[in-house]
């Protein structure tokens, strides 16, 4: 295993002084948030571009790979997380044709592993947005097959605000839509996992990595205090809103010694990835770091 971040939070910080920090603060890897260098993404943590995929040359993949190698840096992946079954046709269209830059850049930069959301339109069910998706991404699927890049959807029901209730902006949440992303898709798709979405949601984690840990290829390590007033208050209708509160690793509800022991026992041997979502670490540069650098001592006992 190799222990790591997603650079998401470093939005005003060039790649390779991220890398040199992370390098110098015993980091071993990093996911590369690829947004589109244009902007227009607001969504909290997201809209950071630290490679501009765009054009991208086998040249300049092969000088950025030298020169994060330079500093004892790999990349674990490129993270590209929209709305690929957005409302909009339009919008969709536009996320899915920057994805597949994505996954075109990934194959120049020798990284296997792509990781984004399958989408979700919320005023459509499950099954609706299904049949959306199986349109969508086979063709996808397949550009990454070309690419010799597995395509790795995270498992987070994106419901994080009332923008997104009721259904989340993201359909690959449950076990049951996960057996149908491997049977229709089989080897061309991965599980970018994440374990805090499974606490919120009273989905048994030791069993769903007993049943997916195989599929795993990518892991975020992310935490998750419940809020219990804030649920007595909102009641399991508001579908986390109110009272999942995201924490770095080590400040919420996560086991994760039987989180890994579940890892290991799946044969799950990739990189840990911390994904940096707590407002208590957030409003400048010096807490953003010291959140990244608690979560790594929390970690790195179980990282070997």
């Amino acid at each position: 295993m190799k222990l790591g971040f997603l650079t998401a939070p470093f939005a005003d910080t060039d790649l390779m002084t991220v890398a040199g920090w992370a390098a110098a603060n015993g980091f071993s890897a990093l996911e590369i948030a690829c947004w589109p260098r244009s902007g227009g993404e607001t969504r909290r943590y997201a809209g950071t571009s630290h490679i501009d995929v765009d054009g991208l040359s086998a040249g300049q993949a092969a000088e950025i790979v030298a020169a994060l190698t330079a500093r004892g840096i790999t990349i674990s992946g490129l993270g590209y997380y929209p709305n690929p079954l957005h409302e909009d046709a339009a919008h969709r269209d536009a996320v899915i044709g920057h994805l597949r830059k994505v996954i075109t850049a990934a194959g120049l930069l020798g990284v296997p592993v792509v990781n984004t959301f399958m989408g979700g339109d919320r005023r459509l069910n499950v099954e609706e947005n299904w049949v959306r998706a199986k349109d969508i991404f086979t063709r996808v699927v397949a550009h990454a097959r070309d690419a010799g890049v597995t395509l790795a959807f995270e498992n987070c029901p994106m419901i994080f605000s009332h923008d997104e209730w009721p259904g989340g902006h993201n359909i690959a949440y449950s076990p049951k839509i996960w057996r149908r992303i491997f049977d229709t898709w089989g080897e061309g798709v991965g599980m970018n996992y994440d374990p805090s979405h499974l606490v919120w949601q009273m989905i048994d984690q030791p069993r769903f990595i007993r049943e997916f840990g195989p599929k795993m290829v990518h892991v975020h390590a992310k935490d998750v205090m419940i809020d219990h007033d804030g649920l007595y208050e909102n009641g399991i209708m508001s579908v986390g809103i109110g009272w999942q509160v995201p924490r770095m690793p080590g400040l919420g509800d996560i086991d994760w010694a039987r989180f890994f022991s579940g890892l290991y026992h799946a044969g799950y041997d990739g990189p840990v990835i911390i994904e940096h979502e707590d407002r208590n670490f957030e409003g400048s540069d010096d807490k953003l770091k010291r959140g990244f650098l608690l979560a790594r001592d929390v970690l790195n006992p179980y990282v070997k």
